[in-house]
């Protein structure tokens, strides 16, 4: 495990961890062998352990370090990818083939980890997908930023929505169970997944959560994603849907910001509309900006509090469910 990150440290509620991941023989399950630590040689004189994060197009940021003292870096020189610069003298780092910039790799040996990790966890995300089908479950991707509501909004959701279809929640957070004993105190069920210092929840931890689960039946699975705008936009988890939420107070301009997570959703909720009032935004400008990334995506407002939009995005949901 890569002691600069940590990312894949993962803990599941009620599953019992076992380093050579081996699953019942009844599923078709894969081998886990730590493919986001990659030890990339032929690039100095000692190996070279990387921790990548893949986002959507390619994005992909890394954390490097270094198996054993230095060496001789001069034996196999890389020649660094340089930024675009702006008139305004801003750098740019994500216009090279890898779109993303680490000293000491090159572009190309960037992509061949990014195809190989990503092709990793989409055979996961395939095989969860199967699962998914085969129960005709509705499996939503909930993104966001820390803070945006999302649990909140999840709750009341679920109180609304549970006496109607089979609902269950698999939460994702670098630590605590907080949401998810907040999920249960629903009547819901829900399984926490702790992933430490990773950022984003991936194709294997919802496996093993979804069989914690034990959902057999059709409804709705929730996945409440770690807080973050970035890394959750490229990893597919087998769901139907991305749902971003963005909260009022967070701005116009974050579908600019943050254009993958954007692109990669098919519905947008703007959570918190009972603060409009008391903040500086324009509802309008921020979906004209998702707009700018995504032209299809949907948008329905909402506030936890008040109810405003909790009918249409049930509707949305029931609606959606019924296409299973």
């Amino acid at each position: 495990m890569c002691n600069v990150c940590g990312c894949g440290d993962s803990q599941i509620e009620g599953h019992q961890h076992d380093h050579d991941h081996h699953h019942h023989q009844e599923h078709a399950h894969h081998g886990h062998s730590h493919g986001e630590h990659q030890i990339v040689e032929g690039m100095t004189s000692q190996p070279v352990v990387i921790h990548h994060h893949y986002h959507h197009q390619g994005d992909v940021h890394h954390h490097v370090h270094y198996d054993g003292q230095p060496e001789n870096h001069q034996q196999h020189p890389v020649v660094d990818h340089q930024p675009q610069m702006s008139q305004q003298g801003d750098l740019h780092y994500g216009k090279g083939e890898a779109e993303v910039h680490v000293s000491g790799v090159s572009q190309r040996q960037l992509l061949t980890l990014e195809q190989d990790i990503l092709g990793k966890n989409n055979h996961l995300a395939a095989h969860n997908r199967e699962h998914f089908n085969a129960n005709k479950q509705l499996v939503l991707n909930l993104v966001s930023s820390p803070g945006s509501g999302k649990t909140t909004l999840l709750t009341e959701t679920l109180n609304q929505l549970k006496h109607q279809h089979a609902c269950a929640v698999i939460e994702g957070d670098q630590q605590t169970s907080n949401d998810a004993d907040r999920i249960r105190a629903t009547e819901v069920p829900a399984i926490q997944v702790n992933t430490g210092k990773g950022c984003h929840l991936d194709a294997k931890m919802i496996h093993d959560a979804y069989h914690q689960l034990a959902m057999n039946e059709p409804g709705v699975l929730f996945i409440e994603n770690v807080g973050n705008l970035v890394c959750p936009a490229s990893f597919d988890l087998g769901e139907t849907s991305k749902v971003v939420i963005l909260s009022v107070t967070e701005g116009e301009d974050k579908p600019l910001k943050y254009p993958n997570m954007f692109a990669a959703a098919e519905l947008m909720l703007i959570n918190k509309v009972d603060l409009l009032p008391y903040v500086d935004v324009k509802i309008e400008d921020c979906i004209e900006n998702a707009r700018k990334v995504n032209p299809s995506i949907q948008v329905i407002k909402v506030s936890a509090k008040t109810g405003e939009g909790m009918e249409a995005w049930c509707n949305w949901l029931t609606e959606s469910l019924a296409q299973r």
